[in-house]
């Protein structure tokens, strides 16, 4: 039977760098992992093995390695966005570049002896701790006229130890779990928010304030919240990112969700007044969706909030 080249791509996944910004004696530490993915006028080399076309994926990673030091690192955002204007508008058979980025974040250690000659306002200046809160994530998609940014985060792990409900759900013959009046809710939040920023020649978000103000929103939204159900909570989040960033039309969020059971403790005799749980990691509720500026259309990814 004949057949046909689908879609495809191409590129050099997972590029560690670090770039260390030196201002004097304080140090300032850009640590990001860089996926590029080309696509264009590839038919030629699915077909024949031609690579008049192709650029290598080691120049990718290359060129991932120079542009830290060439244009620096401001933010994931910029930094993607220089690497893909290049591909695109530098190679004529490339006509999109995806550029995928997770950032480690890192902080300063703070010290007690204030004598040392490298200490500023209590922390060390060229000493850092990661970060485990969350991993920063983006992808920067360019085809030559437009952009889209989606930039986002994964694994932070919030609670509520209280304020926190479910019940009156659908009960069949195969229902055995509690209604429950006083429960934990904890999740790892996943969310990916689609930027309306979409051409070179409009003014730029500021992309580190951004990132901080919707992580900021998507907190207070979940610790602000009452929740009677997990889904509540996710939308509340969402409506208030977008209600108070207007550059982020879009929001998709992946919730786990996380469950801690009483633990019986009548057995040795104790009464258990919601103080002792068990934290079960397996098997989970998982609930999803994606909240809208009104008037626009959902265009992330469902695989967005796994980068």
């Amino acid at each position: 039977m004949p057949t046909i080249l689908g879609q495809n791509q191409y590129g050099k996944a997972e590029n560690r760098v670090v770039k260390i910004t030196r201002d004097g004696d304080t140090h300032h530490i850009k640590d990001l992992n860089v996926s590029v993915a080309l696509s264009g006028d590839m038919d030629d080399v699915h077909y024949s093995g031609s690579n008049a076309n192709v650029l290598p994926t080691d120049t990718t990673k290359n060129t991932v390695f120079a542009f830290a030091k060439e244009y620096g690192i401001e933010s994931a955002e910029q930094f993607g966005i220089h690497l893909a204007r290049h591909f695109v508008t530098s190679q004529e058979p490339i006509h999109r570049a995806r550029i995928r980025i997770e950032e480690y974040t890192w902080e300063r250690i703070a010290t007690s002896d204030a004598n040392s000659k490298f200490i500023g306002s209590d922390e060390v200046r060229h000493s850092f701790a990661r970060k485990g809160q969350e991993l920063r994530t983006t992808q920067i998609t360019f085809d030559g006229e437009n952009w889209e940014i989606i930039s986002g985060l994964k694994d932070l792990t919030v609670m509520n130890s209280t304020n926190s409900e479910f019940w009156g759900y659908v009960k069949d013959k195969y229902t055995t779990l509690k209604e429950a009046y006083d429960r934990i809710l904890c999740t790892d939040v996943s969310a990916a928010w689609r930027y309306n920023w979409t051409s070179d020649e409009d003014r730029m978000p500021n992309w580190e304030k951004s990132y901080e103000q919707a992580k900021k929103h998507i907190l207070q939204a979940f610790a602000e919240t009452y929740s009677l159900s997990l889904q509540q909570t996710l939308y509340q989040m969402g409506s208030r990112v977008i209600n108070s960033r207007s550059e982020i039309d879009e929001i998709r969020f992946s919730l786990p969700n996380n469950h801690h059971f009483l633990v019986d403790l009548e057995p040795f005799g104790l009464k258990n007044d919601n103080e002792v749980y068990f934290a079960a990691d397996r098997p989970y509720g998982l609930i999803e969706a994606t909240v809208l500026r009104d008037g626009v259309e959902p265009r992330i990814p469902v695989d967005m909030t796994n980068l």
